[in-house]
């Protein structure tokens, strides 16, 4: 079995099989929800397959060390970056390629590299894997450039692609892998992880991470409750509750910060729509529960149309940040747009 891997076991089973019958797939699509552990089995997969568990965990993109490659090269300017395509290799037969840049996309000159790279053969056995973190992060052309090697990998080459929906990708992409869509865990299998982590406010993290073991591990609370009172007050003067003139500072506070995506508040501000669904309709388990009397208050001042006219805009904005507009300025027009109801 696969060491330290919770939940999810349809997969890892089927995955044991192939490899007993030595009829490893060389392209695998595992898809689901952000930290539900698709990038975590590659990496166990790639350590069962290769050996030096240690060095292909270094890679890990949820540590400390990677975040900060990451956030450094949004610095870099465009050419640098395309100069200098990302990948992580601390092991040399696994490669990991991350979404890169203030956009976080799989770019063009990293499909490239993986093209370029895959007919090198393993340094050490008989085998190199790939993995493509976010391969759903990747524009048309950079997709387009994969397909090449997606359709012919060279006989020594596993190839892992991880997208949070398959159906996100292109269809010439998507049907030249084997798919594994994972599930969240169970609240036992949760119950479980906590317990053997030792996670600090256990079931408030269970509640926010839904299913998903890296988000519980990974949430930072402090900065999740700041991201969420901005987001708060936006549903509050959004909807009437609150004058836009309690807004225009704590927009002004987030315009200013360079390390706060705004990706982060969206995650935050779809959660709390949700729960306002959940208490429109008086059905389910919210996830803010300890935030639950000022949801109540705002639950009962809007309408189901509402709440999906909100949906649909907060959609428009995560489609419109890939294209680099001023963050306030989306979170300020989304606003205007709800009180215009």
């Amino acid at each position: 079995m696969f060491e330290n891997f919770w939940g999810n076991r349809h997969i890892t089973d089927a995955i044991e099989q192939m490899i007993a019958q030595d009829r490893l797939s060389q392209t695998l699509l595992f898809s689901g929800p952000e930290g539900v552990g698709k990038a975590t089995l590659a990496r166990r997969l790639g350590a069962r397959l290769l050996g030096h568990p240690e060095k292909i965990e270094h890679d890990d993109l949820s540590l400390a060390h990677n975040l900060d490659i990451v956030a450094d090269r949004e610095k870099w300017t465009a050419e640098k970056r395309n100069d200098d395509p990302l990948f992580f290799s601390s092991h040399p037969d696994f490669v990991t390629f991350a979404p890169d840049g203030p956009l976080r996309q799989i770019s063009i000159p990293q499909s490239r590299l993986i093209k370029e790279r895959a007919p090198f053969l393993p340094h050490h056995g008989s085998r190199r894997i790939f993995l493509i973190d976010h391969v759903d992060r990747a524009n048309d052309q950079a997709a387009n450039s994969l397909l090449k090697t997606l359709e012919e990998p060279p006989p020594h080459l596993i190839l892992i692609m991880t997208a949070e929906n398959a159906y996100d990708l292109l269809p010439t992409v998507r049907s030249r892998a084997v798919p594994f869509q994972f599930a969240p865990l169970s609240p036992d299998e949760m119950r479980q992880f906590v317990r053997a982590r030792a996670l600090d406010q256990a079931e408030r993290r269970m509640a926010l991470a839904a299913g998903s073991p890296g988000v519980a591990v990974s949430l930072d609370l402090e900065i999740y409750d700041k991201r969420r009172a901005a987001m708060l007050l936006l549903l509050q003067v959004a909807a009437g509750a609150a004058p836009f003139a309690n807004w225009i500072p704590v927009s002004e506070a987030i315009g200013r910060s360079k390390s706060d995506k705004i990706d982060f508040y969206l995650k935050v501000l779809y959660e709390l729509l949700r729960d306002l669904l959940l208490l429109h309709e008086g059905t389910g388990e919210i996830r803010n529960v300890d935030i639950r009397r000022d949801l109540d208050a705002l639950a009962a001042k809007i309408q189901f149309a509402w709440i999906r006219k909100a949906v649909g805009l907060v959609d428009e904005v995560a489609r419109m940040i890939r294209r680099n507009i001023q963050k306030t300025i989306a979170l300020d027009a989304l606003i205007l747009e709800l009180r215009a109801m």
